[in-house]
């Protein structure tokens, strides 16, 4: 028997709602176009301010490490250029006298035509490829005088010390282009790294420049609160340490005068051993003496001066600096020669923890060491911090406190 069912319609069914087969299309639809426009990324796929930020930022680090390279690669070239030059003057000055001892040996062999003797020996030697080669020959060494054996002999020293001076210059050469290819490639890496950091804060609207600016304002804000607590740290570290050069000292006079009490004659053994024991004490290498504050001085002085100047990569004054040019500038200001490159600075000197910092220490920030600072004291340096900036005080903590590599007293 026949089912009196009626057929259920085509469709499907949503929330317990039938719905025909025109209503699904419209449902499909849609849901489509709100998937699309949740997947769809804001702004033209641009990217954030903090992605922005966080690009430049890695760009300007970039830009300082080729920038540290290639200091360190026109410092090779210039030192390389002036070692060629040295060899080649050298060349020259020996081919002379290479050219003087084949005159006269010329003038013996013209001798030796007019009087029609050994000839054919000197001619052929003056024509040998290999000088050495045809002295070996006994029958010609038993001919010549006691003054042409001489001759002969310089002949043959200046030919091979030519020659070798010649392949050192010629070696030398070809390590100054190699050089010259690194300087060059540096250079280049340095002006793409701050081209397409400039491009990309072009991009940003007046709006994002004052996000930009704000964010920067609050992490200055952070890195000096963080400035002030190292301040603290230092100013109680300092007391500390009075304390317990205060407390020796009253011991000490205390030791002498118990002695003194004892005895008038053990007086000066007391005070002697005083002495002895203060004198025999290891010197802290992190206290720097009073030399040391000295040039401290007339290192941050000079920094100051410069304070206003533009960052300028490769940089070292007067009228811009780079970071590491700026400390090396500094403390030659101070009679302290230090080296161009921060890879060198940071060995330089001796490592102190931040916490024990004085004026004048050089702060090197990154892993691949390639910022440096002056340090001023109560948690701020003087730097030369990237390109588009100027000297400028700030706290060490610009960059966070992980960016910090270590402080080095140079003097």
């Amino acid at each position: 028997m026949a089912s009196h069912r009626k057929s259920r319609p085509t469709g499907t069914r949503v929330a317990g709602i039938r719905t025909p087969v025109l209503a699904t299309a419209a449902l499909t639809s849609v849901a489509l176009l709100s998937q699309t426009a949740t997947a769809a990324p804001s702004d033209d796929d641009r990217p954030s301010l903090e992605e922005v930020e966080k690009k430049v930022d890695d760009l300007y680090r970039q830009a300082g490490s080729a920038t540290e390279k290639y200091n360190a690669a026109k410092e090779k070239t210039s030192k390389q250029r002036k070692q060629v030059d040295t060899l080649l003057d050298d060349v020259a000055q020996r081919t002379q006298k290479l050219n003087e001892a084949r005159e006269e040996l010329g003038s013996f062999a013209s001798a030796q035509y007019r009087t029609g003797a050994a000839v054919p020996e000197t001619a052929t030697f003056l024509l040998a490829d290999s000088p050495q080669d045809y002295f070996d020959q006994n029958q010609l060494m038993s001919r010549l005088t006691g003054r042409q054996k001489n001759a002969v002999d310089d002949y043959v020293t200046q030919q091979s010390e030519t020659m070798a001076k010649r392949r050192e210059a010629t070696k030398s050469l070809e390590t100054l282009t190699e050089s010259q290819n690194d300087l060059k490639t540096a250079k280049s890496t340095v002006q793409e790294k701050l081209a397409t950091a400039r491009e990309l804060l072009s991009t940003l609207t007046a709006e994002e420049k004052a996000r930009l600016a704000a964010i920067e304002k609050k992490k200055q804000e952070e890195a000096d609160r963080k400035a002030a607590e190292l301040a603290k740290q230092q100013a109680e570290e300092r007391e500390r340490q009075e304390r317990e050069q205060a407390a020796r000292q009253e011991a000490a006079q205390q030791e002498s005068g118990a002695g003194s009490g004892s005895d008038s004659g053990s007086t000066g053994s007391g005070s002697s051993g005083g002495t002895g024991s203060s004198g025999s004490a290891t010197p802290d290498p992190s206290t720097p003496d009073s030399s040391y504050g000295t040039k401290a001085e007339k290192a941050l002085a000079f920094a100051r001066a410069q304070i206003g100047k533009p960052y300028v990569w490769g940089a070292t004054g007067p009228g811009s600096y780079d970071c590491s040019g700026l400390t090396q500038a500094a403390w030659k200001a101070a009679g302290v020669t230090l080296p161009r490159t921060t890879y060198d600075q940071v060995e330089t000197g001796t490592t102190v923890p931040l916490s024990q910092a004085q004026p004048g220490d050089l702060v090197f920030f990154y892993d691949d060491v390639t910022h440096v600072g002056l340090y001023i004291g109560d948690g701020m340096m003087i730097h030369a911090p990237k390109p588009g900036a100027y000297v400028r005080e700030e706290s060490v903590y610009y960059d966070g406190e992980s960016s910090i590599h270590s402080v080095v007293r140079p003097a």
